[in-house]
């Protein structure tokens, strides 16, 4: 529990920080001098809900210190106004609270909802304190439910699905958020914002799908990195390393495990034409971990020898999922991605709350005990239950697209709590289903980082808010995304992300750790 709190606490604030850039975006617009209105607010109440209350207080800003398990702070933060809302949706015995945060001075027109990560539907402060001290007007929705690990509303006082706080979380407090922030903006600067977006990574960014899915209308640019699409079977699905040791009755050393990592490196480093410590195109590397059966390694000074039941475990790990009669069900780790959050000694703590309450029902579930088939059965039974509510993989986006509005995602090539082809697989579905890449490159383009895990760079960072605004309200689509990103022997390097499907390749002459360096070229082409 201690590491899981470790990773979910490390991941989300520095999830922030890339995507709410401090000032950079905001200087793409004019600030608005607007009067203020920070005392009464009246809000209409969207369809399907009553307002329970309103409460309006202007804040000194400075110091935000986020609330709940992931903590965090933001220093600098201008004086807010803050608004909250309350809705309850009659007969769900819901109260599910919107926070609006404007600021007193500077505002810059636009409007930045906040989204949540892994059973959070919103932020904790520090997300909404950054958007502030960059001048939007941001808002966040707690859905009515708990922190990032509280799932006891999962289940009702009888033992079901609690199905009006999972809509919630899944859809439509969102929806609502949008909606009711738009009111406050209005009630508070006397108008409306020019530019409204929705900025989220994991949890977040799968909510960002949802609304263009379903409200194509609510923003005109949605940030929605590490999306936590094909929720019912992704979720599942990385409980699938862990079923794999249980069956194999075999778990390599971390030791082990880094070493097949290591090993995947050494292979397929220069597929991007330069040995530079990342692999740039993971879905051709074609390394196969047997190679190293009979190799010898060194852990904590004792000498370990990878075996054939090692290697074993570690391919079934990245293939992903299957059937027992050999069917693929969902992707694998992605190579080079650290197996210790999903292959360590206990279970990845969101995945396995998912399986057991909502899919189970059994909130007390060992789910590192699954067999095979209890797995399958599981997988089955969380697509049929739960794919139309929070799968979030419609493919249709063409009223987003008639709406102007504009999608932007990044998702790390070393993720390993959310695999990259997931996305990748959605990508392709929603060209397939609007006419190829030229039609959907107008309105909807994917990057891909390599090396980097989940809703992070490590060390790095990408200025993806700016590149989202400039694209929205300038026109200028981005065709790569400047990043610096951190190799595998810990050096600072700088890459041009490239917009799905190219990958970024070496020139053949010039620094390796200089993006100008190296140009995007259609994956595979080596």
């Amino acid at each position: 529990m201690r590491r899981l709190l470790t990773v979910l606490a490390a991941g989300v604030p520095l999830a922030a920080a890339v995507y709410l850039p401090t000032g950079a975006s905001a200087a793409t617009g004019s600030q608005v001098s607007a009067p203020l209105n920070c005392s009464t607010v009246s809000v209409k109440a969207p369809s399907g809900t009553k307002v329970e209350s309103v409460t309006t207080v202007r804040r000194a800003g400075g110091t935000i210190t986020g609330t709940g398990l992931l903590q965090g702070t933001v220093d600098g933060v201008p004086a807010f106004c803050d608004v909250t809302v309350t809705l309850t949706h009659p007969g769900a015995n819901d109260h599910a609270k919107i926070q609006t945060w404007l600021p007193v001075k500077g505002w810059n027109g636009r409007l930045q909802s906040i989204g949540g990560s892994a059973f959070a539907a919103g932020d904790n402060g520090v997300g909404l304190g950054t958007a502030v001290k960059s001048g939007y007007a941001a808002a966040t929705t707690d859905a009515g439910v708990g922190d990032v690990l509280d799932t006891g509303w999962a289940l009702n006082s009888e033992g079901k699905i609690d199905t009006g706080l999972l809509k919630n979380f899944a859809e439509r407090s969102q929806h609502e958020a949008a909606v009711v922030a738009k009111q406050v903006i209005d009630a508070v600067y006397g108008k409306a914002p020019s530019y409204s977006y929705f900025t989220g990574c994991s949890t977040g960014g799968r909510q960002g799908y949802m609304e263009a899915q379903r409200h194509p209308d609510d923003y005109d640019g949605i940030l929605a990195n590490a999306p936590a699409v094909n929720w019912d079977e992704f979720e599942v699905a990385t409980l699938w390393p862990q079923v794999v040791i249980n069956q194999e009755k075999n778990r390599p050393t971390d030791c082990e495990f880094k070493a097949f990592n290591q090993a995947a490196l050494q292979a397929c480093d220069k597929l991007d034409g330069v040995k530079d410590g990342l692999i740039s195109d993971v879905a051709h590397c074609n390394f196969d971990p047997r190679r190293l059966i009979g190799t010898k390694v060194v852990c904590d000074g004792k000498e370990e020898t990878i075996s054939a039941a090692d290697a074993a475990v570690v391919r079934k790990i990245w293939d992903g999922p299957r059937t027992t009669s050999g069917k693929k069900l969902w992707y694998g780790l992605p190579v080079g991605a650290d197996f210790s959050g999903l292959a360590g000694a206990s279970p990845f703590g969101v995945p396995a709350a998912w399986t057991a309450s909502w899919v189970a029902k059994q909130p007390g579930l060992d789910v590192s005990k699954l067999t095979y088939s209890q797995f399958n059965q599981l997988f089955k039974q969380s697509q049929a239950e739960y794919d139309e509510i929070i799968g979030t993989d419609d493919p249709d986006l063409s009223a987003f697209r008639k709406s102007g509005g504009k999608l932007l995602t990044y998702h790390g090539q070393a993720d390993p709590f959310i695999p990259t082809q997931g996305t990748v697989d959605y990508r392709e579905r929603v060209e397939r289903k609007l006419g190829g890449t030229h039609r959907v490159d107008g309105f909807y383009r994917l990057f891909l980082a390599p090396g980097t895990d989940h809703c992070g760079l490590r060390d790095g960072k990408v200025d993806d808010l700016a590149a989202l605004t400039k694209w929205v309200e300038q026109g200028k689509a981005p065709s790569t995304l400047t990043a610096t990103l951190t190799n595998a022997d810990g050096k600072t390097v700088t890459r041009d992300l490239c917009r799905y499907p190219l990958v970024s390749h070496y020139k053949g002459h010039g620094d390796p750790a200089d993006a100008r360096n190296f140009r995007c070229i259609p994956a595979g082409r080596h």
